[in-house]
């Protein structure tokens, strides 16, 4: 549970003594972790002083950041070259130098693109529903909408999966989603890209920090290895070893880990 995990700014010291004589590599959610929570995702924008600690931690360790949005949307959302960038939770991972590509579900874009329709059709006339098409997922957004009206958004989702073949629902902070339904999330992708990098020893310790339902992927990915934190004022059940409560002190944290 979260309020028995120790704060990841308390214990940095220990961190910091983990990452000693290790190869480092760091994964950053980003809605949540990188930047607060909003109404609508086009409003959450990277502050200047956040983008300033990622690119300076950067220039220490390797980074990549794992995120639910569109890989075109984070890579132009954080502006920091020579990251890693990985999209769609996963599903579409970028080198910085265009040195490593991976697209997961490419095989279910008609799909998602019928999903979308009846979405949008049986979705247009509860109010505050926002849909965010996404290269290889459906986010429904209900953050705005009437809680009254939740039960009823999430049986049109149900529904819409039951009849397209190929999808699953997944949820997140005040989102119901559509993916590909294969095997694949953020921890896979986690674990794809170390082995790609030949970062997948002993001699490597890789953190990942974030603040969702599917940055638990990742936490299991690195239950036997590495460092997970989770970014969250909030009591609940988690994989992570340690914690943050908000964007705030993650900001704070990678300040000193340059340290």
């Amino acid at each position: 549970m979260s309020q028995t995990l120790p704060s990841a700014l308390k214990k940095l010291d220990a961190i910091k003594n983990l990452l000693r004589n290790k190869q480092v590599i760091i994964f950053l959610d980003y809605d949540g972790t990188l930047t607060p929570i909003v109404e609508r995702p086009e409003w959450a924008q990277l502050s200047d002083k956040m983008r300033n600690a990622v690119k300076n931690l950067s220039e220490r360790y390797r980074v990549a950041i794992v995120s639910g949005r569109d890989l075109n949307d984070i890579r132009h959302l954080v502006a920091i070259e020579g990251l890693l960038y990985a999209g769609s939770h996963g599903f579409d991972i970028s080198g910085p130098d265009g040195d490593m590509e991976l697209q997961q579900g490419a095989d279910y874009l008609p799909a998602l693109a019928l999903a979308q329709k009846t979405l949008t059709n049986a979705l247009a006339k509860i109010p505050g529903i926002q849909i965010e098409r996404k290269k290889f997922a459906i986010a429904v957004h209900f953050r705005r909408a009437d809680m009254e009206d939740v039960p009823t958004v999430e049986n049109i989702v149900d529904t819409t999966v039951a009849k397209t073949p190929g999808l699953r629902k997944t949820g997140g902070k005040m989102i119901f989603e559509l993916r590909p339904d294969i095997d694949w999330d953020k921890g896979k992708a986690l674990l794809w890209i170390l082995a790609q990098l030949g970062l997948d020893n002993d001699r490597v310790c890789p953190i990942y920090i974030g603040d969702d339902l599917t940055d638990e992927d990742a936490f299991c990915a690195l239950q036997t290895r590495g460092v997970a934190i989770l970014v969250s004022d909030d009591q609940r059940p988690t994989a992570a070893g340690y914690v943050l409560k908000d964007p705030q002190e993650v900001g704070l944290f990678l300040q000193k880990l340059k340290s």
